[in-house]
């Protein structure tokens, strides 16, 4: 635990003007980032009487081991600054609301020549519109299908939309009339965009336009005597009321508005907010996190709008924003959304009328999810520190290892030998600072050797991150392991940014026995190594072994400790099972055509269709070969010759009928790479 006066800048140092901070840990990691109109002012605040502070500040202040900042010119500046080194830095101490789910969308994907309608999730793409979010992705099909009744949109995947094209024949949605079936030229592709634009303006709320042209169409047919055509029109228009009414009329005067509700207590806040567009609640969310410091709630509002709208631009930003308490000061973060939409935006606090009773709504909303959070968090944290303390006790650790690293080898009866790190903390994952391994010491299957050398390389890094910040010496190292790998080379510089295996664990969990543990243990006593402890989860019964002991440490099945080991050592088989089986898929898609260089995809995949396999372009002639179009003499001769070097393959055998198979392994597959054609009983293996 640091001493803030040990960092505290001196006297004078820091300037009384608008700019953006960054509170460092030891390892030079950013930890906090916030912004402030007077720099000398804000951080003030942070180093007076820790008895003074809230429990979080606290706990900041005693972590850090600098701080820094950044002068900027103006509060626009700095709140624009802050929010990108927010997203750069990730900072454990920030406020970041996490939302408890992955909110779907309805997309319209106006960037491809045929528009698709689908459920979206994730980081939203450039030229795709975006409805929503919604609470479950069934509210999105429900109001779908009852759309494409009256906007027949293509909403198959590319493969099928390719396969109907060849096939000249539309899938089932194109035979009953929910698909303009564009795949077989039914309508143009200007027609299609056409009527994904209809559907787009009806979602934006734009729907009497349609339901008036419907039922005039309506009036038109019946008056023509064509009941069956106006019975389908009078079908359509139900169609699209019956969507409406999944979303109620909330405002009046058909306002496009967010409202953002905060529900808090000391620690912890929830948000909620409702998307209103055209006067009804299209889309609803919340997050939840923790405070940090002690915040007001304009503060936790404008962090809500950071997260908001830090990715959007134009129309996703609302005319109108009602929120339960304006920031301070309120004219930075209005300006920072009216250059985000574009245009003015209303940043206020709603004071009567439909627009406060919603708020209201939205209010109670965030206080259920509040109560609801803590309720599970209550047990969660409950749980994970009773876990981490049994793991301590069992283990006869100093303190709670907050930080775990679990190591697994994994192979293929000795070939593609591969290795897993990840990584937990305070009992949760952190899959940004999984790792994975590829075995280079040696050929063939040694689970203790690969143990020893996947330690020995993931601590060397550590080591020399040490050393290149300054820890143990000034320098940058150069020393290479036994691999030939260079030390150092993926690490970044003294940005804050993370680091591959900068932070040291307190304790290092590898999948196996006793002589696992026992490589992996030799492996930190080469480096000098002391302080991180080790053990062993082993499958058979789940036993826990130490180093230098005969007998294991057995844990009680009902152990929060042995469920949270078990935890870790199954997702580090998890993450090497699924690093090795990439790695045996690219190496049975291989042909000797890779071996060629400058030959890329496009010209292999042109060789194989103009010969159809491997086979016959051994046997053809450099002239032959020249005969595909873009390959030229020299690369021709290249080709021959690598072919001619490399050993032809075992024929592949149909293991049904015993019968050898004409074509050798490198023979195209449906997308025209190479492909190994023997039988998957001929490639299956034991995975370990």
């Amino acid at each position: 635990m640091a001493d803030p006066s040990s960092y505290r800048p001196k006297p004078g140092e820091i300037p009384d003007s608008p700019g953006v901070y960054r509170f460092r840990d030891e390892h030079r990691r950013v930890i906090y980032v916030g912004k402030a109109k007077s720099l000398r002012q804000r951080l003030a605040n942070y180093f007076q009487d820790l008895a003074g502070l809230h429990p979080r500040t606290r706990s900041m202040v005693t972590t850090a081991a600098s701080v820094e900042w950044t002068v900027v010119s103006t509060e626009v500046e700095a709140l624009q600054l802050e929010y990108s080194w927010i997203k750069e830095y990730d900072p454990r101490f920030n406020v970041k609301y996490r939302d408890d789910k992955s909110y779907p969308y309805l997309a319209v994907t106006m960037n491809e020549e045929y528009p698709r309608v689908q459920v979206m999730r994730g980081h939203k793409k450039k030229g795709v519109r975006y409805f929503g979010p919604y609470a479950h992705a069934w509210a999105i099909r429900d109001t779908v299908d009852l759309l494409l009744r009256v906007f027949p949109v293509r909403t198959c995947s590319a493969g099928v939309f390719k396969n109907a094209a060849r096939t000249g024949r539309p899938c089932l949605l194109g035979y009953i009339g929910k698909c303009s079936a564009p795949c077989v030229n039914r309508v143009s592709a200007e027609e299609h965009r056409e009527l994904a634009d209809e559907f787009c303006d009806f979602m934006t709320g734009r729907t009497a336009t349609y339901i008036r042209r419907l039922e005039k169409q309506m009036g038109e047919a019946a008056e023509e005597l064509e009941y069956e055509r106006a019975a389908r029109l009078r079908d359509d228009i139900e169609a699209l009321k019956k969507a409406m009414e999944k979303n109620a009329v909330v405002l009046a005067d058909a306002t496009d508005a967010d409202l953002i509700a905060v529900a808090e207590d000391e620690l912890e806040a929830a948000v909620q907010i409702f998307h209103v567009r055209g006067g009804r609640v299209r889309g609803q969310r919340g997050w939840v996190t923790d405070k940090v410091e002690e915040i007001t709630t304009g503060a936790l509002v404008e962090h809500a709008l950071q997260q908001l709208y830090g990715e959007e631009t134009g129309d996703a930003v609302p005319k109108e924003v009602l929120v339960p308490a304006l920031p301070d000061p309120v004219e930075p973060v209005q300006e920072w959304l009216a250059a985000r939409r574009g245009s003015g935006v209303s940043l206020r606090v709603p004071q009567r009328g439909d627009k406060k009773a919603l708020m209201e709504t939205v209010q109670r909303n965030a206080q259920q999810a509040l109560v609801l959070h803590k309720t599970k968090r209550a047990s969660d944290l409950t749980t994970r520190s009773r876990a981490l303390e049994e793991i301590s006790d069992a283990l006869d650790l100093d303190s709670a290892p907050l930080r775990i690293e679990c190591y697994d080898i994994s192979h293929l009866q000795g070939d593609d030998v591969v290795a897993s790190m990840v990584v937990f903390e305070d009992g949760l994952a952190r899959k940004s600072e999984y790792r994975r391994f590829q075995i280079k010491g040696f050929a063939g299957q040694d689970d203790v050797r690969s143990m020893h050398e996947v330690i020995t390389r993931r601590f060397r890094r550590y080591l020399a991150e040490k050393e290149k910040t300054g820890e143990w010496a000034d320098g940058e190292t150069t020393e290479k392991d036994e691999t030939g790998e260079t030390i150092g080379t993926s690490l970044t510089e003294d940005d804050g940014r993370p680091r591959k295996f900068a932070y040291p664990p307190q304790l290092v969990v590898v999948d196996g026995g006793a002589p696992q543990v026992a490589a992996a243990q030799r492996a930190l006593d080469d480096l000098g190594i002391d302080d991180i402890a080790v053990c062993g989860l082993a499958k058979r019964l789940e036993e826990v072994w130490l180093p230098g002991d005969d007998d294991p440490v057995v844990l009680p099945r009902t152990s929060e400790g042995l469920y949270l080991l078990q935890r870790v050592r199954d997702e580090a088989h998890r993450f090497a099972i699924s690093y090795q089986r990439t790695k045996r898929s690219k190496r049975f898609r291989s042909s000797p055509l890779d071996d060629v260089p400058g030959l890329g995809d496009t010209r292999k995949q042109a060789l194989l269709k103009h010969f159809g396999s491997l086979k016959k372009l051994r046997s053809a002639t450099i002239d032959q070969i020249c005969e595909v179009p873009g390959i030229g003499r020299k690369t021709a001769e290249t080709i021959a010759v690598a072919l001619a070097q490399a050993a032809p393959a075992a024929p592949a055998v149909n293991t049904a009928t015993g019968e050898i198979m004409e074509e050798e392994p490198g023979t195209m597959g449906s997308g025209g790479e190479p492909v190994r054609t023997g039988a998957p009983d001929e490639r299956r293996g034991q995975e370990t």
